[in-house]
């Protein structure tokens, strides 16, 4: 399916204006979801309840409204949240240009790829090749649903990410966590480098990891849909979490492992949990239908509904 855009703005870059649209960068794994039911196996069904008539009040009759005093609200007909929505600036109007690593990481929120829109080809790609040769991004404002962001504009050679960040107060300090700081040995500090250089790579391949988690889960699901039971088993890790240890010992014995990289095979359900049968349960349960999915799934195996 082809990606379709959610907004057509202007990306202002001195006095030249570039017409662009917004496409979401990114989209959210499903996680395995556990559905409520009632004891007797059935799906239960949420409900809104007036507080003033403890009536069940329809979607369809739901109106919304904004509280400016103590259980006073004002009331917005679906035309007026359309216009104040329609009302924000459709501009991504570019303040200042900074180092490309200059912003810290964990201001980050949600990310948005931009595309150049109707004659804009010539100066999208102007500013994407200027800010690539200065080795700079754009620090920029952008009003979104009912709010503003401070955005970071940066260049790939695909194109230009804009990446919403978060304000100073939206970010706690770590000041809080009153954490120890001490100083490490110089043959401690030395092995240590060691073993960050053997186990170092110059690049991220994302496509090189899943949700080993995930399917852990889905196996699981698998193994009860079959009549055995789950039962959570002993985390070695956790009997020496409190553990004193000797520092000099362990990465010497980590430089040892050789490569110490992590694999990256799949998980199965038996690494974290021990499989019995329940008792009278039949040999094969009854089996479920795969999630939709454009990626085939191996006929050997049954796979659970994310």
């Amino acid at each position: 399916m082809a990606a379709r855009s959610i907004a057509s703005l202007s990306l202002s870059f001195g006095l030249v204006s570039i017409p662009v649209r917004v496409f979401a960068a990114t989209e959210s794994s499903a996680a395995v979801r556990f559905n409520l039911l009632s004891p007797d196996g059935s799906r239960v069904r949420q409900q809104y309840i007036s507080e003033k008539t403890q009536r069940v009040v329809p979607r369809s009759e739901m109106v919304k409204g904004y509280e400016f005093e103590k259980d006073r609200y004002v009331i917005f007909e679906p035309q007026e949240l359309k216009a104040l929505e329609e009302g924000a600036s459709h501009l991504i109007e570019i303040v200042s240009f900074l180092p490309e690593h200059a912003i810290d990481p964990i201001y980050y929120d949600k990310a948005y790829f931009l595309a150049p829109d109707k004659r804009g080809g010539k100066p999208y790609n102007l500013l994407r090749a200027a800010m690539q040769k200065s080795e700079r991004c754009a620090l920029a404002r952008w009003a979104w649903k009912s709010k503003q962001y401070v955005v970071q504009v940066r260049a790939r050679d695909e194109g230009l990410v804009l990446q919403q960040l978060l304000y100073a107060d939206e970010v706690r300090s770590m000041a809080e966590l009153d954490i120890e700081h001490t100083t490490p040995s110089a043959a401690e500090l030395k092995l240590a480098l060691q073993l960050i250089d053997q186990i170092s790579e110059d690049l991220y391949q994302a496509d090189l990891f899943e949700d080993e988690e995930k399917q852990r889960i889905l196996a699981a699901i698998d193994a009860k849909i079959e009549g055995r039971e789950i039962v959570a088993v002993d985390h070695p890790e956790d009997r020496t979490a409190g553990e004193v240890i000797d520092l000099t010992e362990m990465l010497k014995a980590s430089l040892s492992r050789g490569s110490g990289k992590a694999s990256r095979g799949k998980s199965s359900v038996e690494d974290a949990a021990v499989v019995t049968p329940l008792r009278g349960a039949a040999k094969a349960g009854p089996k479920r239908a795969p999630k939709a999915s454009s990626k085939a799934v191996p006929a050997t195996r049954t796979r659970a509904r994310g």
